[in-house]
């Protein structure tokens, strides 16, 4: 097989299952209790990653113990990780705002009780820091990507440390979390790695041509954190620093 035909023959199926299963979250929501509506979510959209990664030839491995509620903190590379994540567990993600206006991912974000941040508004991580300690009181693990954007790899970005305010207040575990991509045929910076001015639909496309993608991700133990969220910021960056190859 092509890889072009791969690619189109990939595009589709993920197309297609994406609207199957947005229909069926907005047709059973309605039926779910309130309480029990993130967690119905959830569980959704780690089925729908689970079929991604097949469909998309994604070998995901893991290292470490996977946290099961309080915070995760992680690197930033692409759009991808959340696929990655979300296939492992039933998390809760927090995004910048701009992806709730992607194409199919806004979607598929908004159906996932994805908890967007507005980073340009003083208050608006006030209202974020609220909506994270709702989610860890209700027993949900929170993933953070405080590096706010994501970048080609070579470097973990410094952290805003302004939602680990949730973590300073709740007291709740936290836990870091390095990912990392490989190829065999091609660049991970610029073609797995989402950054700087590259255009998601293009990018999209050849990412689906692929023929296989390893992911792995490294967890780091759960504990509570010492100090205010500017001294957790930093000891969580060291962290997944410190595991990353």
């Amino acid at each position: 097989m092509s890889s072009t035909f791969l690619g189109i023959w990939r595009a589709f199926a993920v197309g297609f299952f994406s609207l199957v299963a947005l229909a069926e979250i907005s047709v059973t929501i309605p039926f779910v209790g309130r309480s029990e509506r993130l967690h119905a979510r959830t569980g959704w959209l780690h089925r729908w990653s689970r079929f991604a990664c097949r469909v998309l030839g994604i070998r995901v491995t893991t290292r470490g113990s996977m946290p099961q509620s309080g915070l995760l903190v992680c690197n930033h590379l692409s759009y991808l990780d959340v696929v990655v994540l979300s296939s492992i567990g039933r998390w809760v993600f927090v995004a910048k705002r701009d992806v709730a206006a992607w194409p199919l991912f806004g979607w598929l974000a908004h159906a996932a009780g994805t908890i967007f941040v507005d980073r340009e508004r003083r208050l608006a991580s006030v209202d974020v820091v609220d909506r994270v300690r709702e989610a860890i009181a209700g027993g949900s693990l929170v993933v953070l990507f405080p590096e706010g954007t994501s970048s080609d790899g070579s470097t973990v970005l410094p952290f805003k440390s302004s939602l680990l305010e949730s973590a300073v207040q709740l007291r709740c575990p936290v836990a870091a979390a390095a990912i990392e991509h490989a190829l065999e045929d091609g660049s991970v910076a610029e073609e797995i790695c989402y950054w700087g001015d590259m255009t998601l639909l293009p990018h999209l496309l050849n990412l689906f041509s692929k023929r296989e993608i390893r992911s792995k991700c490294s967890f780091s133990l759960p504990k509570i954190r010492a100090g205010d969220r500017k001294e957790i910021a930093t000891e969580l960056r060291e962290e997944i620093v410190s595991m990353r190859p």
